[in-house]
Formats: structure tokens, C-alpha cells, sequence
């Protein structure tokens, strides 16, 4: 809560919040670290370098330097550490799908409409929006699960789990921690066409071809395959809205093998719906950005369980914000 006699510059920071995260998202749009690597260079050779105006292009490092995201000495501009570490698309540590934040900008420019109108303007099919939203997206969203996704494993009790569904998997970060995680595992990454692709890259590159494969489909219009002991749902429920969340989950339970499981991870909203902060948050971002996806409680989630004729089974609090709602086959 804002104390009274702060609350104008607090209130006043958080109204000017934008800029510092439009100059990174313009750096990252013009690869200002890559093309840096491990040089010290004026604004004008850099300026030639990306193909932008000097002017404008020192202006933008000199903003960079202030926010501490570049180091600026004689006149010379140069990667600090951090950026070298993190922001170099050859660094193995690359913050991957800072481009999706560019997209996220863009939708969150309408909440105001969206507010008004309770959907967001019109917006194309996840197949239908092109590589260039489609690449950074799926990226975004691997370095985010690359991440947890060992964290997770070890939550999940996969003692005798042959087979593991993940739907709407993506990279299918979460389907190869699983297989590492337990040698005699066998996965599958159920998601969109234009996506599947993408997640074999990621399979292959991590030499898990013969382990975790993939199958192509919508899930709200296509039934899933069967014969699992796992049916796992990471940032899935947030982007449908509750009908159809309650169809997916039934379709989850079919594909189970009897005594099995259905693991839905994902922001678990409090009943008033303003914690956890980061949830209420992208309840937003799923306004802006979806059709009719939201954030959800955990009675809200365990109705969907019951109704699909499973049992209710923990919820494992995870250490980044989300939470993990288990369903049991009966």
C-alpha cells in the first residue's frame, strides 16, 4: 500500500515504468549486444554497423549506459558482463524471447480498448501470425521452462510413469526434463502444426529423438492420444476460457491409463483474485492478448478435475509463482 506522503513520485514511477522497458525492448529489436560482441565503438561505427541514425543511435546507448544495461568510457560504448552473459544471441545463456516481450508491448498498447470492450482487438490465429511472432514466442517461453522444468520433475512423483503427455508443450522443455528425469520414460509433445517443427529442433538439438516425439493437433478441437500415465498442462489453462478448460481437462482424463494422472501447472489465483501479484498481472495479459483466457483459483481448477470424473489429488507449490493442481484417475 502506498504511504501518503510518497505515494505522488511512487505513483509517478510507476507511471513512467514504460520507458526504460521500451529502450531494452529497442535494443533487443536491434540486437544492440550482438552486434557490440566484445568491442569498444562509438555511436557512429555502431550506428553503421546496425543501420540506424547516429544521432538517434547514441541517444538510445547513452540511455542504456544510464539504465547500467551497457558501459560508456571515452566516448566508447562496450557490453558490461551482464550483457555479454545474457544479452549476445551466441551466449549460451542468451535470454531467449525477449523478442515476445516487443509482441507483449504491442498488445498491452490496447488494454485500454480491451477494458472497454472486454476482448482485445482482433487477432490472428497462433498459426496465422507468421514466424516472425511465432520463433520468438516459442523461445520465450523455452527459456522460461528450461528453466522449471527440472524443478518440476523432481516435484512429480514419475516412479513407474512410462508415458507422459504433454499437452501443448512447445519446445517440449518440460517432456524432455521428465526423460531425463527418469531413464525408462517415454513422451510425447502434443501441439499446434506450425509449432511441432519447432519443438523437434529443440528435441533434436538436445539428442532426445528416440524418447520424446511429437504428435500434431489442437486441443480444443482434436482429441488427444492415449495411454498415459501423465497428462501434464504447463501455461496452458490460461489462455482458454473455463467451458474450455472443462472440455480439455475431460479429454486429459481420457488419455489417461487407470490410476493416472492429470498435473495442471499454472498461476493459482487466491479466491479475491489479487495474489499471487504476478497472476493478477497476466490475468491482463490474457485480456490483451487472448480471446477469452484469464487467470483461475484452485476451486476453479479442481472443478474441472471433478467434473471430469478424477479424484483430487495435492497441490505442490512451486518456487517460481506458479502452483501444480493434481487429478487422479480413478
Amino acid at each position: 500500500m502506498l504511504q501518503p506522503d510518497f505515494a505522488p513520485a511512487a505513483i509517478r514511477d510507476i507511471a513512467m515504468g514504460f520507458q526504460a522497458s521500451r529502450v531494452l525492448l529497442t535494443a533487443v529489436e536491434l540486437k544492440i549486444w550482438s552486434a557490440l560482441g566484445g568491442d569498444r565503438l562509438s555511436s557512429a561505427v555502431l550506428a553503421a554497423r546496425l543501420g540506424t541514425h547516429p544521432r538517434a543511435t547514441d541517444r538510445l546507448l547513452n540511455a542504456l549506459v544510464a539504465i547500467g544495461l551497457l558501459a560508456k568510457s571515452d566516448d566508447l560504448f562496450a557490453n558490461t558482463g551482464a550483457g555479454r552473459q545474457y544479452l549476445v544471441e551466441t551466449s549460451p545463456d542468451f535470454i531467449g524471447g525477449l523478442g515476445h516481450s516487443v509482441s507483449m508491448w504491442h498488445a498491452w498498447s490496447g488494454m485500454t480498448d480491451a477494458v472497454r470492450q472486454g476482448a482485445p482487438a482482433l487477432r490472428e490465429a497462433i498459426n496465422d501470425r507468421g514466424e516472425g511472432w511465432l520463433e520468438p514466442f516459442i523461445a520465450a517461453m523455452h527459456f522460461r521452462a528450461a528453466q522449471q522444468a527440472p524443478i518440476v520433475a523432481s516435484m512429480l512423483d514419475l516412479t513407474g510413469v512410462a508415458r507422459v503427455l504433454d499437452v501443448g508443450g512447445g519446445s517440449g522443455a518440460f517432456a524432455m526434463a521428465f526423460a531425463r528425469h527418469n531413464p525408462g520414460l517415454q513422451a510425447v509433445v502434443f501441439d499446434l502444426p506450425n509449432v511441432v517443427p519447432i519443438t523437434r529442433r529443440y528435441i533434436e538439438a538436445a539428442g532426445l529423438s528416440a524418447r520424446v516425439t511429437t504428435v500434431t493437433g489442437d486441443y480444443l478441437k482434436d482429441p488427444l492420444p492415449g495411454g498415459f500415465d501423465l497428462v501434464f498442462l504447463s501455461a496452458v489453462v490460461h489462455s482458454n476460457a473455463p467451458d474450455e478448460n472443462a472440455a480439455l481437462v475431460r479429454k486429459c482424463a481420457a488419455a489417461l491409463n487407470p490410476g493416472g494422472r492429470v498435473a495442471i501447472m499454472d498461476f493459482v489465483m487466491d479466491q479475491d483474485r489479487t495474489a499471487p501479484a504476478m497472476g493478477a498481472m497476466f490475468a491482463l495479459n490474457m485480456l490483451v492478448a487472448t480471446d477469452r483466457g484469464d487467470t483461475f483459483t484452485e476451486g476453479e481448477i479442481r472443478g474441472w478435475l471433478s467434473d471430469a470424473g478424477l479424484a483430487q489429488g495435492p497441490r505442490l507449490e512451486t518456487p517460481f509463482g506458479n502452483a501444480i493442481v493434481i487429478g487422479v484417475g480413478r
